[in-house]
């Protein structure tokens, strides 16, 4: 069972050695993979859904994903190295690409590109990318990437994207850098499911009967598009108060008897509540 570990994005500050040292901790204990998520712009008060936007002000700071991660790739040897998830389509697709090969170079071949639509219209204003074709788009997106990480030249002809005789220099180390989805609606769930290669389940999401119909809503639209769901990742996350581990490990286990394959654990409060939870989650998470 793979174990990730959130980065906790608004709660560790700006101080490089206290990022350094957070993920060389992760990697010491045993964590698999780190994910970073991704918000570029932050709004002075909320806009958007509640509850999701209180927490994507000004207020909640968030390091680009792409840059933390190359910086990451080079403080750490064997941690894996995850977006989670990049909003895609509010990002060009061909510079996504890019970025990510070279992540997976400088890094040995650790990155995952875990992506997802978004719901925040202001950040999509803000870099000038149209909020209502986000869907339709990013999996223009995902054949644009594949093809860029396993085609050495590349013609394509899209909606929104082409390229005319011309490809990324130096090349991924894998080929292609695995495609995830974080989704929470049926139709990205579904598209996790025809299209990529793992799907997270968002974090707000917590073992029960709706989850439950998501993971066969996933599982039907991966057998729909031919494909083995068995052979496909799904990550689900542990959230970490106050409760005893031992709570902590109850959810993990419900979460691996729904189909899970990967646990994200991610502690919440004040970095030292954060230090403190991961501490005592690693000795007992290799029993998962």
């Amino acid at each position: 069972m793979k174990i990730g570990i959130h980065f906790p994005q608004a709660e560790i500050g700006s101080d490089f050695n206290v990022i350094r040292d957070f993920v060389q901790t992760a990697e010491e204990l045993g964590f698999n993979h780190v994910n970073v998520p991704d918000h570029v712009i932050q709004t002075q008060t909320p806009r958007g859904p509640i509850p999701l936007s209180n927490n994507y002000t000004t207020e909640f700071p968030h390091h680009e994903t792409m840059t933390t991660l190359g910086f990451i790739a080079g403080v750490t040897t064997t941690l894996g190295l995850s977006s989670a998830v990049i909003i895609m389509p509010q990002r060009p697709a061909v510079l996504t690409a890019k970025q990510a090969a070279q992540i997976d170079v400088l890094s040995g071949g650790r990155m995952r590109l875990a992506i997802g639509v978004g719901w925040n219209e202001p950040e999509y204003e803000a870099l000038d990318m149209d909020f209502h074709t986000r869907g339709k788009r990013i999996e223009e997106q995902m054949e644009v990437c594949r093809k860029l990480w396993t085609e050495k030249h590349v013609t394509y002809k899209g909606n929104w994207h082409t390229i005319n005789d011309a490809g990324l220099a130096p090349m991924p180390i894998q080929q292609p850098i695995p495609i995830w989805i974080g989704a929470i609606a049926d139709p990205a769930v579904r598209r996790a499911g025809r299209l990529a290669d793992g799907w997270l389940v968002i974090a707000m999401d917590q073992p029960g009967d709706a989850t439950k119909a998501k993971f066969d809503s996933f599982y039907e639209a991966a057998q729909g598009a031919g494909r083995d769901p068995a052979s496909l990742g799904i990550e689900a996350t542990v959230w970490a108060g106050d409760e005893d581990p031992e709570e902590w490990v109850k959810t993990a286990q419900a979460w691996i008897d729904m189909g899970a394959n990967q646990i994200l654990f991610r502690p919440r409060g004040q970095l030292p509540a954060i230090q403190k939870a991961i501490q005592a989650f690693a000795p007992i998470m290799k029993d998962l």
